[in-house]
């Protein structure tokens, strides 16, 4: 096993992990990856931007034993630009490359193979056509989105799954962008769109939609609409209240709790007082009732001296 020190409290669940992937996400990469397995595809699995690796320590449990799991992120590297470096300085000042690998080996024996620095190293480090599964959740900026998806394409295998991250939200209009772009102008062709992330291929969409409408029509906790929109076959998702993540295995540390609250000191019940602590306090009320404040004060001295 490989390990690091430990610098902060460790996950016990995948929930615990500080992070952005919802439960609706959580379901639909399992199932993306599970089809995959189950179809008996073959290819490396990619993610790039990890923060602290909730959505990597789902998507490493599916790397089998002849394939890569690879990861890329800035951490506390410097960026290429400075549009880059402000925006990681703003929202991932406290990622380290530690922080991730600390979470990542309390679910995993062994880390995945990381790339420390910007998004643009990966065609480099990345086989072409050797992934089945890209998860792209990095910059928000157009101009680094669009070669990311560019390096999806380059990295993925025919019929492989891209996943882009933030392609809706209200503060990631460059995603939103690039998104649609390459949809409309590059090929992309979506499967299915979650609240938060898009789910596309480079190859034909339809038999994996069929398979995934069939799935969420047989569950009570997703909402499903499909629109048409520029030939293309939305399926949109969204999870109902109560929507609950698929089971996944607990850390290594997931007993650490109960240890926890073992080691916290509970307040002693009287009959668990040493009888000298019980005296010394009768002696001390008795001297308060008793005698003048100054000698009540020299004698509790004395009282806590001994």
């Amino acid at each position: 096993m490989t390990l690091v020190p430990r610098t902060i409290r460790p996950p016990r669940r995948l929930d615990d992990v500080p992070g952005w992937f919802p439960v609706l996400d959580q379901t639909l990469f399992e199932w993306f990856l599970d089809r995959q397995e189950s179809a008996g595809t073959r290819g490396d699995l990619l993610e790039v931007g990890v923060y602290m690796g909730k959505s990597a320590i789902c998507v490493g449990r599916h790397r089998r034993d002849d394939e890569k799991f690879t990861v890329c992120d800035l951490f506390e590297g410097d960026a290429l630009d400075d549009a880059n470096q402000a925006e990681s300085t703003k929202s991932y000042a406290s990622l380290t490359q530690r922080t991730f690998e600390e979470n990542y080996l309390t679910f995993h024996e062994t880390l995945p193979r990381v790339l420390r620095g910007p998004s643009s190293i990966v065609p480099a480090e990345v086989a072409p056509a050797s992934c089945r599964f890209v998860h792209i959740d990095a910059s928000h900026l157009y101009e680094h989105v669009h070669n990311d998806i560019g390096a999806a394409r380059e990295a993925l295998l025919p019929g492989g799954i891209v996943v882009l991250d933030d392609f809706r939200s209200e503060h990631t209009p460059g995603v939103s962008v690039a998104t649609w772009e390459a949809v409309l102008t590059r090929g992309l062709r979506p499967i299915c769109l979650s609240t938060q992330k898009l789910y596309g291929t480079w190859g034909d969409p339809g038999p994996v939609q069929d398979e995934l409408l069939a799935m969420v029509r047989e569950r009570e906790d997703c909402h499903l609409s499909i629109q048409q929109a520029a030939g293309h076959r939305l399926v949109r998702l969204k999870s109902k209240k109560g929507m609950q993540a698929p089971p996944f295995p607990p850390s290594r540390f997931a007993h650490e709790s109960a240890h926890g609250a073992a080691e916290t000191p509970s307040r002693p019940s009287a009959a668990e007082v040493p009888l000298r602590r019980r005296s010394t306090t009768r002696a001390r009320r008795l001297v308060a009732d008793v005698l003048p404040p100054i000698l009540t004060r020299a004698i509790r001295n004395g009282l806590s001296r001994s």
